[in-house]
């Protein structure tokens, strides 16, 4: 099986030496381009499994490559991780908002960058698996949920969870944005006869959450709902 292969964009040459130097250690094949225009010509020559985009490029800045190759069919499912400076947080949400995958913060580790990159092409793995065997899976960040086969993972990490755990993160992955009262979540996951109260609920959504290292003040996946319940965060 070849190498994937993953198309870098910056116009800094240290930071794409610094980023080949980590993924060639991984076994990854590196492109690279320094320029908007030249890492569009080269999707569409060599096809990457995955790019590593900075924003601001000269000739075609970082967001409008995103949204021009999101904008076509055989491109659209290549995933995209943003890098963005410090600080910039209109620049990071619009590159969401224009279907970039994931984004890295400069300064970056490269050990997290590496992380992503191999947590992307393994939910990108899962999704056309799963496609082509006419299964669904969720991918939100750095988590991947795949019902049909009761896993999970987060990253590279399978999540241990309890049944009543998976069947919550099941429900809520699926209904992304919905708000679930605890009394619907009760009956949905415990069902109709279930005799015990909704802190059933809460209990189980705090050792998800910790399963998720998800910190409830500044939620990445469950998001509580003050006085209602809870609801899977919009990406």
């Amino acid at each position: 099986m070849s190498a994937p292969k993953i198309l870098v964009v910056d116009d800094e040459a240290h930071i794409v030496e610094l980023v080949k130097f980590n993924l060639e250690k991984e076994g990854y094949k590196v492109l690279e381009a320094y320029d908007g225009l030249t890492a569009v010509e080269m999707v569409e020559k060599y096809l990457p499994d995955l790019i590593i985009l900075d924003i601001m490029l000269p000739n075609m800045d970082g967001l409008e490559v995103c949204r021009t190759l999101k904008q076509k069919l055989e491109y659209c499912t290549i995933p995209i991780i943003m890098l963005t400076a410090k600080g910039e947080e209109i620049d990071t949400v619009l590159g969401l908002e224009m279907g970039a995958d994931d984004y890295i913060k400069k300064p970056f580790s490269p050990r997290e960058m590496v992380a992503r990159v191999k947590a992307r092409l393994r939910a990108l793995k899962i999704l056309q698996a799963e496609k082509a065997m006419g299964k669904k899976a969720y991918v939100f960040k750095d988590l991947t949920v795949v019902p049909e086969k009761y896993e999970a993972f987060l990253g590279e990490e399978k999540l241990d969870l309890t049944p009543k755990e998976f069947e919550l993160l099941t429900l809520m992955a699926s209904n992304q944005g919905k708000v679930f009262t605890r009394e619907v979540l009760l009956e949905k996951v415990w069902g109709y006869e279930f005799s015990g109260d909704t802190r059933t609920v809460d209990v189980h959504i705090r050792h998800l959450r910790q399963k998720l290292k998800d910190d409830s003040n500044y939620p990445q996946y469950i998001e509580t709902v003050r006085g209602v319940g809870y609801k899977f965060v919009d990406s």
